[in-house]
């Protein structure tokens, strides 16, 4: 465990033009995972990986048992040395397109054509972050969104969590468990929006409410001292909550026909359990499949369908082999 934050194992080599037998799109958690059961299989893979995994901002991931405090650029880096250990390709490329013909045929960016007999989308999602200066450059530290992934290391400090839409009340009463001074400013939501039952909720579990646009965050040191509205007051915060706008990455699942489904978050692919989508052949997994996919679900969700798709694979050829 002594491998330095940051560093890469990626394995490449001269047969990615050739024919596999499973493509995986996205070198994220649940790319890896899927690639490792594949491996471990015995299945000639490859996993095409841009590079952007979604968690690029925090400094440590939380809530995996065994991996808890870790860094998400060494998790990745050791995944990528694990798949490599059982024979798994992985090119530090981009995906552009993929066709069905007798096979999936996945275009690179960088010009190649690599082809499978089946495909797993591990494309994730992207977060588009609130336009109020600071946020974006303080993401991931003292700018956070989610209290399971870094509720205890900001535990019993001032929170704010700023408000982009009426479900900021939800977040601002999930937070409240860590800290019991929360501030939620309103930001771009109306007093009118909040129902009766929010502000009851609300008032109970001791969470402020404050009205008027947010200008900027202040900083000082390094450090997130406060909330600055528009109307130049400022409302001393150590810790500031927000809620991305989620865009899933569905592009190529759309390219293939794949049916999507609307969600308050966002349009994502209809899977069954195994992450399997309405397209044969295809499965999507981790955020790629839905907005709440924590490391732990999107490793679990890889494993998944790297162990659907080997039987799958497995019992379609012994059912070539008894009708020849």
């Amino acid at each position: 465990m002594g491998r330095p934050s940051g560093v890469e194992v990626v394995t490449v080599t001269e047969t990615r033009t050739g024919t596999y037998e499973v493509v995986v799109i996205g070198g994220g958690t649940a790319g890896l995972s899927a690639a490792l059961v594949l491996g471990r299989s015995r299945r000639r893979t490859l996993v095409v990986d841009a590079g952007e995994p979604r968690n690029t901002p925090a400094a440590h991931m939380q809530g995996y048992l065994t991996r808890d405090g870790m860094s998400p650029a060494e998790f990745l880096a050791l995944g990528r040395e694990e798949i490599a250990r059982y024979g798994v390709d992985l090119v530090r490329d981009r995906a552009v397109d993929v066709t069905k013909g007798e096979d999936f045929a996945v275009a690179l960016a960088g010009g190649e054509t690599v082809h499978a007999r089946r495909i797993v989308v591990a494309t994730g999602l992207k977060d588009e972050l609130p336009a109020v200066p600071g946020v974006a450059e303080r993401f991931g530290r003292d700018v956070i969104h989610c209290p399971y992934c870094h509720g205890w290391e900001v535990r019993d400090q001032a929170f704010g969590v700023l408000a982009t839409t009426a479900m900021s009340v939800h977040q601002a009463l999930i937070v409240s468990q860590w800290s019991k001074d929360v501030t939620l400013f309103l930001h771009t939501v109306a007093e009118s929006e909040l129902t009766d039952d929010d502000l009851r909720r609300l008032a109970a579990a001791g969470v402020a409410v404050v009205p008027g646009g947010v200008a900027e965050l202040v900083v000082d040191d390094d450090r997130l001292t406060g909330v600055r509205l528009t109307d130049g007051t400022t409302h001393p915060r150590e810790a500031l909550f927000v809620a991305p706008r989620a865009v899933p990455q569905t592009g190529l699942l759309e390219k293939l026909g794949a049916e999507l489904q609307e969600t308050p978050f966002g349009a994502y692919p209809v899977v069954d359990p195994t992450g399997l989508t309405t397209v044969p052949g295809v499965w999507a997994v981790g955020n790629a499949m839905g907005f709440a996919e924590q490391v732990v679900n999107a490793a679990s969700a890889g494993y998944r369908a790297g162990a659907t798709i080997n039987g799958e694979l497995l019992m379609s050829d012994l059912d070539a082999a008894v009708r020849v």
